[in-house]
């Protein structure tokens, strides 16, 4: 039996999934895709298994995702997800289509939130210095 792991991150949120020959069903955190939070998430996630239409007909995937906020962990999701359906099918013509609509299909996105300084407000954001 063939068994694929692979994992996506965004900001703080990490997904795990893991592919392995089945019914075609797709799962998040133990629920169905078709019924995974709202529908902006649900597209935002299901991009990866538009874009290679029949890639997951015969497969079981089984994705967690942890940390970060709801987009995060879509976007974590959508990353696992294309690099899973990539090593599974062994598809160039996959990788070029991926690569041509969003290449965070295949590559993490590794940009942080940048971290609040001492004294000020937030991030860049500082007091106003009064001088009278």
């Amino acid at each position: 039996m063939k068994i694929v792991n692979t994992s996506g991150k965004r900001k703080t949120a990490i997904a795990r999934a893991t592919f392995r020959e089945g019914k075609g069903r797709v799962r998040v955190n133990s629920v169905p895709l078709e019924v995974y939070s709202n529908e902006i998430i649900r597209m935002k996630i299901s991009e990866a298994i538009a874009l290679a239409p029949g890639s997951v007909e015969n497969v079981d995937v089984d994705i967690e995702v942890s940390g970060g906020g709801v987009m995060g962990q879509a976007e974590a999701v959508r990353t696992a997800l294309g690099r899973g359906i990539l090593s599974w099918t062994n598809d160039p013509k996959i990788k070029e289509v991926y690569l041509s609509y969003d290449r965070t299909l295949l590559v993490n996105d590794s940009r942080q939130k940048e971290s609040k300084k001492p004294h000020c407000h937030s991030a860049r954001a500082r007091f106003q210095k009064s001088y009278r």
